[in-house]
């Protein structure tokens, strides 16, 4: 990309003042001396390197022990932040200077203090490994003001498990344990791996929690290792400590404690609420046998309470129960806090636990003015949209929404019109009940899964230079999670109606009259009936880890959605024995779609350390239409180009095919497909301050199933589908804000299908002015 822009300046600007500017710009670059602010008597710290002699033991899996690192680089090559803090003066109270060392890297002063710190660690951990003979080395080497720094890793020797015993003094857990033995992760001839060791303490204590141990901790497991004379194994005993309450008080077998009762107070205020006794008050009712307190006014049915309760009166105390009863309440916007509480209680012989639910109030209605900027695959505007929400409004957490929306968008693709202005009118409303509504399902089967069933409807008012629009819709639809990192989305029935009241004489003329009919155009400006069905399924592995740290992780999703229109419709016209109209069924005179449609996408992040990673990205669908249609519907195509595809090309410019389309004609609609393709690598890295760096390679097309001839090329053919795959590469900056970014991309056509001999390979022989694409987008493309 830097080739085919400086090719086009030098084309654009005098040659020989080109020259000097380029002089002048590497000069100062190799003037700026990373060691400028190196103090004397100090090292920068220029490198920092870790080397072992065991396969088995990788550097990366040592890094995160390194207390110190060098000045970090872009794209892993440059360090230009510290070049940036470089150019700066010697007077720090200058504006300039100030700005670019805010926005630079001050050098990285060698600390011998740190480099021992990490010594230290670095031993300790491959110790922790199985290695407890292994030692690190420091080497450093210096250069003028320049330190350079390897860990010399010799593991020595691994110690292996010979033996595993366990002392359990405790019979009741013991007897527990046995049970679950097979579920260990410590076997004997494995490594001696303080980290797997460590794992088996979390695991016997999440399984003692949720087994009515209610005051147990994993420091109550320690383990005494004994080393073999004269060789690398180790003999392992595992010891269960009993329970002491106090540490004056004797020892005792671990209390196993069973829930009681369940009590719900609901005007739970953390600020003005101490003790128990002091959350109950005189306002109560009881419900199947739990009492439910309030104030003035119960404000929830008590049957939502119970629905999402997961603990049991009778029951033993479950630390998982505990934990899915927050997830259950948390996600009933009629409640903004839950909190849970226990009170020990001994009948008899035996140990109980009180529970209190306590439930904070949340605002029950809202109403939000939002303006927003918009970009429709390239399209960029303006909106305000005003909402009205209803946090409660049966008494059961249903969520009652409206909003009303205008926006405008100026055009870019696609019109030959004065006028290139977009108006949107719309209004929706939704209705999402907390629950599974559908017949015939068991209420175990609800209480199992966190489920949402929403109804709503929408009204859109859209006005083009070519036409006017109006689409009317109804849904209803369920949401439902079995664990935090999976979503499933089921939409029972989505009715839309398409209705054109007007259409331009120019825009009829010349691209709907008799003699110039185009097919796709045609079919996408009659009126139109889509009552479909679909599923869809998402999974995201870092949805817990985002919330367990800010440490960037390795990741994946995977997004899956089908969907099927018109079979109903087309049984319903069987069935009353309707005749054809023109060759299609119709329903009030109305012809109907008929497709299926499938998706999958696949994303990969891959981190290289805390500034650097990798990012894969695979899409791919397919569309066919069948039975009352030959054409998809517009909203349901496939399109190629722009800000999240082949980035070289603009939005709805690319294919499908080998097809490249009429300048002199609209082609947005034109340019679009019944197959999609899309496959990206990014490389994105931290630059300095909000700026964050990217490299990508994108590659992808779309294709038609039918031949049509209005897209000649178009069609996908198996022998050859791979010849017409089109690659872009570039660069992007982004600004990111941490609650929005602003993204923005320069690509590059590297291999173009719509072309033959030396324009087929825009790599080779760039032009800038024809290659180049420029896009601006919020958030990231994948």
């Amino acid at each position: 990309i830097f080739v085919a822009l400086f090719s086009y300046l030098r084309t654009e600007m005098n040659r020989g003042l080109f020259r000097v500017w380029y002089i002048i710009f590497v000069a100062t670059l190799v003037s700026c001396t990373t060691t400028k602010f190196v103090p004397e008597g100090s090292y920068l710290l220029d490198e920092v390197k870790i080397r072992t002699d065991n396969k088995a033991v990788k550097p990366s899996d040592l890094k995160p022990y390194v207390r110190q690192v060098p000045n970090s680089k872009w794209f892993s090559t440059v360090k230009t932040p510290l070049y940036i803090y470089n150019l700066s003066g010697r007077d720090s109270t200058q504006w300039f200077n100030k700005f670019l060392r805010k926005i630079g890297d001050a050098p990285e002063i060698y600390d011998v203090a740190a480099a021992e710190r990490s010594q230290q660690e670095i031993t300790r951990a491959i110790q922790n490994l199985g290695y407890i003979g292994a030692s690190v080395e420091r080497v450093e080497k210096r250069k003028k003001k320049k330190l350079k720094l390897t860990y010399q890793v010799t593991s020595g020797n691994p110690y292996i498990i010979s033996s595993i015993d366990y002392y359990i003094p405790d019979p009741v857990i013991e007897e527990y344990l046995r049970q679950v033995e097979g579920d260990s992760s410590i076997k004997e001839g494995m490594l001696f791996d303080i980290n797997v060791l460590e794992t088996e303490r979390q695991r016997i204590t999440d399984y003692l929690l949720r087994n009515g141990f209610y005051k147990f901790n994993k420091n109550y497991i320690t383990y005494v290792a004994d080393t073999i004379e004269n060789t690398y194994r180790v003999d392992v005993t595992m010891q269960l400590n009993l329970f002491r309450n106090a540490p004056t008080d004797s020892l005792q077998m671990h209390p196993q404690y069973r829930i009681r009762k369940i009590n719900y107070v609901t005007d739970y205020d953390a600020l003005y609420s101490s003790g128990l006794t002091n959350l109950l008050t005189d306002n109560f009712i009881h419900y199947l046998g739990r009492p439910i307190y309030y104030k003035e006014k119960l404000y929830i049915r008590p049957k939502v309470l119970m629905d999402n309760t997961r603990i049991r009166p009778g029951g033993l105390y479950n630390e998982r129960g505990i934990q899915s009863t927050y997830n259950y309440f948390g996600r009933l916007q009629a409640f903004k806090y839950t909190n849970i509480r226990f009170s020990e209680v001994q009948v008899q012989d035996s140990l109980f636990l009180d529970t209190y639910i306590l439930l904070t109030r949340n605002k029950r209605q809202t109403i939000g003015v939002e303006l927003e900027g918009t970009n429709s695959a390239g399209d960029l505007g303006a909106a305000v949209s005003t909402t009205y929400s209803n946090r409660n409004l049966f008494k059961g957490s249903e969520v009652f929404t409206v909003k009303l929306r205008t926006a405008y968008e100026a055009i870019t693709a696609g019109s030959n019109y004065s006028n290139n202005n977009y108006f949107e009118l719309a209004a929706e409303a939704s209705l999402n009940f907390p629950d599974f509504l559908f017949p015939f399902l068991s209420s175990g089967f609800k209480r199992n899964i966190r489920a949402n069933s929403e109804l709503g409807v929408q009204y859109n008012h859209q006005i083009r230079p070519e036409y006017t629009r109006t689409i009317a819709s109804g849904s209803w639809s369920y949401k439902w999670a079995y664990r935090q990192r999976s979503n499933h989305r089921f939409d029972l029935v989505d009715l839309n109606f398409v209705y054109m009241p007007w259409i331009s004489s120019e825009f009829q003329n010349t691209y709907l009259g008799e003699g110039s009919v185009n097919s796709i155009l045609k079919y996408n400006y009659e009126n139109l009936l889509i009552m479909k069905m679909g599923y869809s399924y998402t999974f995201n592995s870092a949805s817990r880890s985002l919330f367990m740290s800010n440490q960037p992780t390795n990741s994946y999703s995977i997004r899956f959605n089908i969907e099927s229109a018109g079979n109903l419709l087309y049984a319903f016209s069987k069935i009353a024995n309707k005749g054809k109209d023109n060759d299609y069924f119709k329903i009030l005179n109305i012809r109907y779609a008929q497709y299926i449609k499938g998706d999958f996408d696949f994303a990969r992040n891959i981190v290289i350390d805390d500034r650097n990673s990798f990012s894969l990205h695979f899409a791919t669908g397919i569309a066919v239409p069948y039975g009352n249609a030959d054409q998809l519907p517009f909203e349901k195509r496939y399109f190629s180009g722009g800000a999240n595809s082949v980035r070289g090309w603009s939005v709805r410019t690319l294919g499908p095919g080998t097809y490249k389309g009429e300048k002199e004609r609209i082609d947005f609609m034109i340019q679009s497909g019944d197959i999609k393709l899309d496959a990206s690598v990014e490389y994105r890295t931290k630059l300095f301050w909000k700026l964050r760096g990217a490299a990508f390679i994108d590659a992808g097309n779309i294709w038609t199933i039918r031949d049509y001839t209005d897209q000649p090329g178009g069609v996908f053919r198996i022998n050859r589908f791979y010849k017409e795959i089109a690659v872009s590469y570039g660069l992007g900056i982004r600004f990111d804000f941490d609650f929005f970014i602003l993204r923005f991309d320069g690509g590059m056509k590297a291999i173009d299908p719509a072309y033959k001999g030396k324009s087929r390979y825009p790599l080779i022989h760039p032009k800038f002015g024809r290659d180049f694409a420029f896009h601006f987008a919020v958030g990231y493309p994948f």
